[in-house]
């Protein structure tokens, strides 16, 4: 594990292609991550057949890079076995470590395959909270959530039991990775399956303008290099899967240089990284903390044009040194040492007979070893032992250095025998237990007989006060950074100290903040539980229930066990935001007046309310009713019914309350939980 800043940080670099793949490999990365199958967050990417994969993972390794393969989807029940199989295939190939975003998948995973399991930044882990439960859960790795600020990763370098993966260079999603539901609730293409139709690089309505209030600009660090080697961060990634391979070469020879240089990027090579790629330019804003509107950009023709010039990448023609060691002894067979990207082979050949005429010279042998060809090589030094008047045939001096090229790939010699003997997968009996719960945004606009109806109501951390909330639970922040863990913690005491006991949990990292003040906790829609194995994980980490990803339908929710809940009513929150959303349509107080509202092309409007750390949250348009589809919901297994409250007003809570105890008709458009 790559604790300090002593050793380089890995570079690792994207393919979504097996042309991509050899620009990596062209660029100088030193791992390599790509897709294979249907489960991973680039399914527009083309991806890897398996033939395709298992020519690439040795492709790479014979340039000493590995291989990762992202398997960074939700998955549902009836997928695991698919996931698992393809995950194995991987592993047979020689595939280095598995991307993973599914907890249940990853779960199962561990306990077959012996490989490095890395979380993906769709696990949404952001401080080192997580990584500590993640390191319980096998992770050797966390992919650290882009928005997390200079100060927040540099502790997390110092403090995470588990390795530090940082983007540093790609496209930013506005949304904190894992947490998006825009895509997929608005336009049934699933961000968490990999589907993303980027709804957030659309333009909205601000008055009589058209604006992109949601599109940010490129990420890049180039220009905080060896900042980041000092913190000991152990891999740079550059996003970038559905870019060409002349970005994937060009990005990453950049920092190749960087990194080897132990430097920052200068001037002329931030332009250039700009006219590779951007939108607008590029961003370092979360990095240093200055989240404003200058972070906004969008993909110009002029952005366009620049990218095209980029020269066309054909084929690999980077070559690695190597140092051979010949020696050619009396009696002796011929023998042939290769030492290059740390590894050290020796071989040995025929036995030199006595020349009759003309002996080998020392010219003729490295003339004969010298002829790399195709290989990943190039002769940087020779060492020759020769004794005099010896005679070696050509042919068995080109076989001899065959021999010491083909002894210097890794080899894979993975099988089947390599997998664990696990034991049948966890059975979680179906706890249906009749709970109502709720989440009130607007504490104020909550009713008083509202206690009668729901079991469970929660009210945002930030919002509790005795005066108003004594005695309901509280919801955590979605997002808490280690640099905001204290005042969390604060409010959570004042919160106990004046009667809440319960606390709504979105965050695996969030659970032990809760549980160490005495809650009981409960987990929220927003930690993406989808299949019975995430459920089952779960409850070991002390949840008393769990809220399912919005995004199951009624069958794939009846497949799952454990005591669980689904989301019947509410508008379902599609995005929390990092940067400010507020401040480009409208300022603070309409968010905290709950009147601000993001306006698509076709007047469809989207509320959107400021939550803890100024950051934004941002929902549908319309709400859940599943009022009068109880019988649906029954078959379904569904009796632990949770509601949605935020732009309601007093009497419309009442009326939505009294709607589902009378089992009403929608009266509005709304959305439904899908058969």
């Amino acid at each position: 594990m790559i604790k300090s800043s002593d050793k380089k940080p890995e570079l690792l670099s994207p393919a979504g292609s097996p042309q991509s793949l050899k620009a990596a490999i062209e660029g100088g990365a030193d791992a390599i991550y790509l897709g294979m199958g249907a489960f991973n967050a680039r399914m527009k990417a083309k991806n890897f057949t398996e033939d395709e994969l298992s020519y690439g993972i040795e492709l790479a390794h014979s340039y000493g890079a590995r291989v990762y393969i992202a398997a960074n989807t939700l998955l549902y029940d009836r997928e695991l076995d698919e996931y698992l199989c393809n995950a194995e295939k991987a592993y047979l190939l020689g595939a280095d470590a598995i991307i993973a975003a599914d907890l249940g998948g990853a779960k199962e995973l561990k306990k077959r395959i012996p490989i490095e399991l890395h979380a993906s930044t769709q696990l949404s882990g952001h401080s080192v909270e997580s990584a500590k439960r993640l390191c319980e859960a096998g992770f050797s790795r966390m992919v650290l959530a882009r928005e997390m600020s200079r100060e927040d990763i540099e502790y997390f370098c110092k403090e995470s039991p588990i390795e530090a993966e940082v983007f540093v260079h790609g496209a930013l999603c506005v949304c904190h990775s894992g947490q998006c539901l825009f895509s997929s609730i608005v336009g049934g293409r699933s961000g968490n399956r990999g589907e993303c139709a980027q709804p957030c690089r659309l333009p909205y309505k601000n008055g009589k303008r058209t604006q992109y209030p949601l599109s940010l600009k490129d990420l890049s660090l180039a220009g905080h290099v060896k900042t980041l080697c000092e913190m000991g961060v152990a891999s740079f990634k550059i996003e970038g899967r559905m870019k060409s391979p002349e970005y994937v070469r060009d990005v990453t020879k950049v920092f190749r240089r960087l990194i080897d240089e132990n430097r920052n990027a200068d001037a002329d090579e931030l332009e250039y990284l700009a006219r590779v790629f951007s939108r607008s330019g590029h961003t370092d804003a979360y990095f240093t903390s200055k989240k404003d509107s200058s972070m906004l950009g969008i993909r110009s023709e002029s952005d366009k044009r620049e990218s095209a010039e980029s020269e066309p990448f054909e084929k690999i023609t980077r070559r690695l040194p190597l140092t051979f060691k010949a020696s050619l002894k009396q009696g002796r067979p011929a023998s042939l040492t290769a030492i290059a990207s740390g590894r050290e082979i020796s071989v040995e050949g025929a036995t030199p007979e006595t020349a009759r005429t003309a002996p080998i010279s020392e010219e003729t042998l490295k003339k004969c070893l010298s002829k790399l060809g195709d290989t990943p090589y190039f002769l940087e030094k020779l060492e020759i032992e020769l004794d005099e008047g010896l005679m070696l045939p050509i042919s068995s001096l080109n076989a001899l250095r065959r021999s010491a090229i083909e002894a210097l790939g890794a080899k894979n010699t993975r099988s089947s025998e390599d997998f664990f003997k696990c034991a049948p997968r966890e059975k979680l009996e179906k706890n249906r237990e009749k709970i109502n719960s709720a989440v009130f945004f607007q504490p104020q606009k909550m009713p008083e007989d509202a206690k009668n109806f729901f079991n469970y109501i929660y009210i945002p951390l930030e919002a509790y006060s005795e005066r108003t909330c004594g005695g309901l639970g509280v919801m955590l922040p979605e997002v808490i950074f280690d640099s905001e863990r204290a005042e969390v913690e604060g409010m959570l005491a004042e919160a106990y100290a004046n009667g809440a006991r319960d606390a709504l949990v979105g965050n695996l990292g969030h659970i032990e903040l809760a549980k160490r003040q005495g809650f009981t906790v409960h987990g929220d829609l927003r930690l993406g539980a989808a299949n019975s194995q995430s459920v089952a994980m779960l409850t070991r980490e002390g949840l008393n229930d769990i809220i399912l990803s919005p995004e199951l339908t009624l069958p794939q929710i009846r497949d799952i066990g454990g005591k669980v809940g689904v989301c019947v009513y509410g508008r379902l929150p599609l995005m929390i935001t990092e940067k400010c959303v507020g401040l480009e349509i409208g300022g603070c107080r309409l968010c905290e007046s709950g009147e601000a509202r993001l306006i698509d092309r076709r007047d469809t409007e989207f509320p959107v309310l400021k939550r803890f750390g100024h950051r934004s949250a941002v929902f549908n348009s319309v709400p859940i009713y599943m009022a009068d589809r109880e019988n649906e919901l029954k078959s379904a297994g569904v009796s632990q019914k949770h509601f949605i409250f935020t732009t309601e007003s007093e009497n419309e809570i009442r009326e939505i309350i009294k709607a589902y105890k009378t089992f009403a008709q929608a009266k509005t458009p709304c959305r439904r939980i899908k058969k």
